[in-house]
């Protein structure tokens, strides 16, 4: 970036369409996920005033608009018209309700890749209708069904993140308008993508250390043990066996088995690439921390063009928002809590229920904000979210907050 393009000016002189390339303050106390953007709306332009005072815009960029709202869909074969799906319950009713599935169909996951290991053919009525019972929650309201996917078992790491991929996968084709079928099919790519890791030795899939050589290959070989399983089955949707096959595929044609180039890998591939990296990435593994989800959302940014297609990178960072369902998060008063669910309208004020006051105390009980209120002066600017912290922070965790049943709490 040249200094001669920088140009600082006062954030009520922000219009559309400019590159904000620097902040006035440190861009981890904003909610901005990318360092550098461009502004796009003036809900972008209304979020900068909310935080800075004055900016520094790059003069030589101009917007190049992307945006996966209807207008600029990733063209495939399975495009169609965009639909809308509204959301059909209230959060705390569909906490409820989706619970108990959630429980089912982890049960059922664990189940059915148990059997693979053990030699069985893969069920795939059992993977269908675990599939279905996501795709109705999430066509009801996705938000309660990505709550339950930060409640990780780490002993048990595959199950969990193949539906974990699945419902992510389902959310993600909802948010691009996808029809109810192609959401079947999407969430049963994400479920059975690393079924092939069943053909994976134990002592090389949870290795805490680095793998050799030789454990690497045997490791990247289970994108063809994937694809050679669900052709066994027979009776499956044929865009699962593409999607185990060639989701560590990549754009730039630098991926694997077969080193793809753009052109060649389907639109089903592209999403699960995706789904995957972001949900590996904000899960505790034996060999690494989970990062945050915005570090993780930073990398998939990072990588669009790349590991990742661009525009469906982008989409994917409005789908999880910035602050996704079920983050902790540290409020500019100091008080801490847990995102229930995004707002349809402003990106970065969701709706948080408040358990620890600023000295990191539990309140009796939880209070729960809707952060769009601060827009209208109905509720202070002190509950902005500052940023945000992995699970187990300030001695907060996730599952012990969904199993005291604080969910209920409105």
């Amino acid at each position: 970036m040249s200094l001669n393009n920088m140009i600082e000016v006062r954030v009520s002189e922000l219009r559309v369409g400019m590159y904000v390339a620097k902040l006035d303050r440190e861009w981890l106390d904003t909610p901005f996920l990318i360092q550098g953007f461009y502004l796009e709306s003036q809900e972008d332009i209304e979020t900068v005033c909310q935080y800075c005072k004055k900016v520094w815009i790059d003069a030589s960029r101009k917007a190049p608009g992307i945006h996966l709202d209807g207008r600029n869909k990733p063209t495939d074969t399975h495009s169609a018209p965009v639909k809308k799906y509204p959301r059909k319950s209230d959060i705390f009713q569909e906490h409820k309700r989706s619970a108990k599935a959630f429980g089912q169909a982890r049960t059922l996951t664990k189940s059915l890749l148990d059997d693979v290991r053990l030699g069985e053919v893969i069920n795939t009525q059992a993977a269908e209708a675990t599939v279905n019972e996501c795709v109705q929650s999430v066509m009801r309201h996705p938000d309660a069904l990505m709550w339950m996917t930060r409640l990780r078992k780490e002993s048990e790491y595959t199950a969990d993140h193949s539906l974990n991929v699945c419902i992510l996968a389902v959310a993600f084709g909802r948010h691009l308008g996808m029809s109810e079928q192609d959401l079947q099919h999407i969430g049963l790519c994400g479920l059975l993508h690393d079924v092939g890791k069943m053909r994976v030795p134990d002592d090389v899939l949870n290795k805490p250390g680095k793998l050799l050589p030789k454990e690497m290959r045997m490791m990247m070989a289970h994108t063809v043990h994937g694809r050679n399983l669900l052709l066994s089955a027979g009776n499956i949707y044929t865009g699962a066996v593409d999607v185990a096959y060639s989701h560590h595929e990549r754009i730039d044609g630098q991926g694997y088995p077969r080193k793809l180039t753009a052109d060649k890998i389907s639109l089903f591939s592209r999403i699960i690439c995706i789904v995957d990296a972001y949900d590996a990435m904000t899960a505790d593994r034996c060999y690494q921390a989970a990062k945050t989800s915005t570090e993780a959302l930073k990398i998939i940014y990072e990588e669009r063009g790349k590991q990742f297609d661009e525009r469906l990178a982008i989409a994917f960072l409005e789908t999880v928002g910035l602050y996704p369902p079920g983050s902790i998060v540290e409020l500019c008063s100091g008080d801490i809590g847990v995102v229930i669910e995004n707002s349809q309208n402003y990106r970065h004020l969701p709706i948080v229920s408040v358990v620890l006051d600023a000295d990191k105390t539990p309140y009796p009980k939880p209070q729960t904000y809707n952060l769009a209120m601060t827009q209208t002066d109905e509720l202070s600017k002190e509950y902005l979210v500052k940023r945000v912290h992995p699970d187990g922070s300030f001695g907060l965790s996730l599952r012990d907050f969904h199993e005291k049943g604080l969910l209920n709490y409105r």
